[in-house]
Parts: structure tokens; C-alpha cells; sequence
């Protein structure tokens, strides 16, 4: 299928995948593709690697395609600037949530992004500097003061915009999980400012809530 390697191509393969329950489903929560995920996956697989191909589908615009770009792409190659460009158009959460975990991570300049995001006014931008601090939480936390972050966490958490609460309370959690001696504190953060208490949670799925998430990772960890 030579010719689904140029952008027209792609984007005539998406559109034919396209299925409006799936839309109605993603517009549920913010984004605004209808292709199932296990074939935009398979169409990424097929491309490989193809970095100048994947700058000319996000340059699109389009949602399906942005995420096969974000498949494809050799997430080094990316100055920190473009890195920053490409967050601040990400405005649906599924694209948002790719990018920083599939080509930020990875990126050299993962650093100095999270700094520099973690401090923006725009609450999304500042969401994703809040999740590449959970990852160092998490894998590199030497560096990091997470007595700090807990103050900020404790002060900010509960009256912020949803996506921003949403990575405080991820990275309140990760503290309390891969840090035995701030964990009480932790816990108390997440009980008495209640964030995501009454979230509602699927059958067999750990709670959001932190104090819940909390006790059942250290409890997985200890089996």
C-alpha cells in the first residue's frame, strides 16, 4: 500500500475507518476522532518510522492523523521549541496525553520542558509538566523536592481546572506510592481535600482517589 505513505494517503485511510459511534464516544471526553485505536495502531505499525511523514500529518491538524504522527515519528529528532509548539496545539487529551508520553519522555529536552511547563498560567500546558514530574517521581526523583511539590499539591490541587487537577493528584499518588517515608503525608493531602473521592470507578479498576490508589499500589507491591 505505497500510496498510503504520503499524506493524502493516510488521511483517505483514516477517513475510511472513520465510525461516528466511535466520535460520539471520544467527543464524550474531549477528543474528536472516530477511528478505533487498535487500527490507527496498525496503520502506524505498517509505516515504521517515517519522521518527515509524521510532521506533515500533524501539520494537518487533523486528530486521527496527529496520533498517527505521534506513532511514527523519531521523538529525539524534535527541538524543544517544535516540542512546545506541538503541546500548546494539543487541545484534545488523547493527542495531549501521546505526545507527552510517547515523544516527550523520550525526548532530550524532557527536562527543561517540565520545568518550563510546570510553571505556565495555561492550566493544560501546566498539566503536562505536572505528568513528565510524576515520571521523575517515579524513575529519578534524586533532584526533585517533593516536600515542595506537596505543598503546591496541598494548596493548589483542589480548586484547579480538571486536566491540572488531574496530574497533581496523579503525581500526589506517585509520591505516596514510590516514597515510603512521605507517605503518610500523602495520604493526608488526599483525604482531607477529598479529590476525586466519588470519581466514578469501573468494576476491577483501582480508584483515582488518592488515598484508595495509594494503599492498593504499595499493597500490589508488598504481595
Amino acid at each position: 500500500m505505497a500510496e498510503t505513505t504520503t499524506v493524502t494517503g493516510v488521511l483517505a485511510e483514516l477517513a475510511a475507518l472513520e465510525d461516528p459511534k466511535a466520535r460520539a464516544v471520544n467527543e464524550r471526553h474531549g477528543d474528536d476522532h472516530g477511528v478505533n485505536l487498535g487500527a490507527l495502531r496498525a496503520i502506524a505499525k505498517r509505516l515504521k518510522t517515517q519522521h518527515d511523514l509524521a510532521r506533515e500529518l500533524w501539520a494537518t491538524g487533523d486528530g486521527a492523523a496527529r496520533l498517527v504522527a505521534l506513532l511514527i515519528c523519531r521523538p529525539r529528532a524534535f527541538e524543544q521549541d517544535e516540542l512546545d509548539t506541538m503541546l500548546r496545539e494539543s487541545r484534545t487529551p488523547k493527542v495531549h496525553d501521546w505526545l507527552v508520553n510517547y515523544v516527550v519522555k523520550k525526548s532530550p529536552h524532557a527536562e527543561a520542558l517540565r520545568v518550563a511547563w510546570s510553571a505556565d498560567p495555561d492550566p493544560v500546558v501546566a498539566s503536562a509538566g505536572w505528568a513528565l514530574t510524576t515520571e521523575r517521581v517515579a524513575k529519578k526523583p534524586d533532584g526533585l523536592d517533593l516536600d515542595g511539590l506537596l505543598d503546591v499539591i496541598e494548596a493548589r490541587m483542589k480548586d484547579a481546572p480538571d486536566r491540572l487537577q488531574w496530574a497533581m493528584n496523579h503525581c500526589l499518588a506517585q509520591i505516596g506510592i514510590s516514597h515510603p517515608d512521605r507517605r503518610a503525608r500523602a495520604l493526608d493531602i488526599g483525604e482531607r481535600l477529598e479529590v476525586l473521592k466519588d470519581y466514578p470507578t469501573p468494576p476491577n479498576c483501582t480508584s483515582p482517589y488518592a488515598p484508595i490508589w495509594i494503599t492498593e499500589m504499595v499493597r500490589r507491591q508488598a504481595a
